[in-house]
């Protein structure tokens, strides 16, 4: 079935959202001397402590990889891993304080999103994200 050409022009806007946002976001993350999955490892760090496998999961990739990303971050002293006090066989990722306090500049660069979303009144943006979160099923 051919999608109509509402549905085309959406698809195909989203996709150049996207696009635009990646672009973004390894620029800022080479700015802080990160890969993007690094960047943004760290940045799911620094909302709280996660399991591996769940950074895997979020991240809809291998634990392996996450393994690797976890390695480089604590060689440079972004992260750190703990038991996790509900099950001590389980290890946490953790940012240390360095590790939050650059997830917080990796932050403060991406203007991507901010200036665009600025334009939009705040009942515009929560319409927008109530949207993102229905296609995305939450």
């Amino acid at each position: 079935m051919a999608m109509d050409p509402l549905t085309v022009e959406v698809v195909e806007l989203i996709g150049s959202v996207v696009a635009r946002y990646h672009e973004e976001y390894e620029r800022a993350a080479a700015e802080h001397a990160l890969t993007g999955a690094q960047a943004r490892v760290l940045g799911l760090l620094s909302l709280e402590p996660v399991p591996m496998r769940q950074i895997a999961r979020k991240l809809k990739c291998e634990p392996s990889n996450v393994t690797g990303i976890i390695d480089r971050l604590e060689a440079r002293g972004l992260v750190e891993r703990r038991p996790d006090p509900a099950d001590r066989r389980v290890k946490l990722a953790a940012p240390t304080e360095e590790g939050l306090a650059t997830a917080a500049r990796l932050r403060d660069s991406l203007d991507f999103a901010r200036e665009p979303l600025a334009e939009l009144s705040s009942e515009e943006r929560t319409v927008l994200r109530d949207l993102l979160r229905r296609m995305l099923g939450q």
